[in-house]
């Protein structure tokens, strides 16, 4: 599946906004146009999922690392879904672990906890990234990394 074509099912599986007009014999379930990539309350390090207070504003965007670069170490204070579109990233958590996410995959990213986001390979990674903040709040800021 090419990159665009990964961004729209992804896009449409976000947006949930489908218009069904069908008789009763022809209709298709919204259920059957799913295909789940992540239900959880928690985040990949288990932390729980907290929403900022204020005005809520949700940011959608596409990262792209090349080959061998990174995130830096950086940190979210805000829930943010990641979906791998092409590559895969391998994220150091520092006392939490690495761990490595495939395309095809999502991820609820930590929340307040510094990690650094790494392409190892030889093709730039494409990663669907999906922020649920709040208006005057950063949907990423730089950190330390472990000492």
């Amino acid at each position: 599946m090419t990159r665009t074509a990964r961004v729209l099912t992804a896009a449409a599986i976000l947006s949930a906004t489908f218009s069904l007009s069908a008789s009763a014999e022809e209709s298709v379930s919204y259920k059957n146009l799913l295909t789940p990539i992540l239900s959880s309350g928690t985040t990949i390090i288990d932390q729980p999922i907290a929403y900022p207070a204020g005005t809520p504003k949700v940011t959608a965007a596409v990262v792209v690392i090349p080959p061998g670069g990174e995130t830096g170490w950086h940190l979210h204070k805000v829930p943010l879904f990641a979906y791998v579109l092409e590559g895969e990233v391998t994220v150091d958590y520092g006392e939490k672990g690495v761990k490595v996410v495939k395309a095809g995959e999502g991820i609820l990213e930590a929340m307040d906890w510094a990690h650094n986001g790494m392409n190892k390979s030889d093709k730039p990674l494409h990663i669907l990234a999906v922020y649920m903040g709040a208006d005057g709040v950063a949907n990423a800021e730089t950190a330390a990394g472990p000492q």
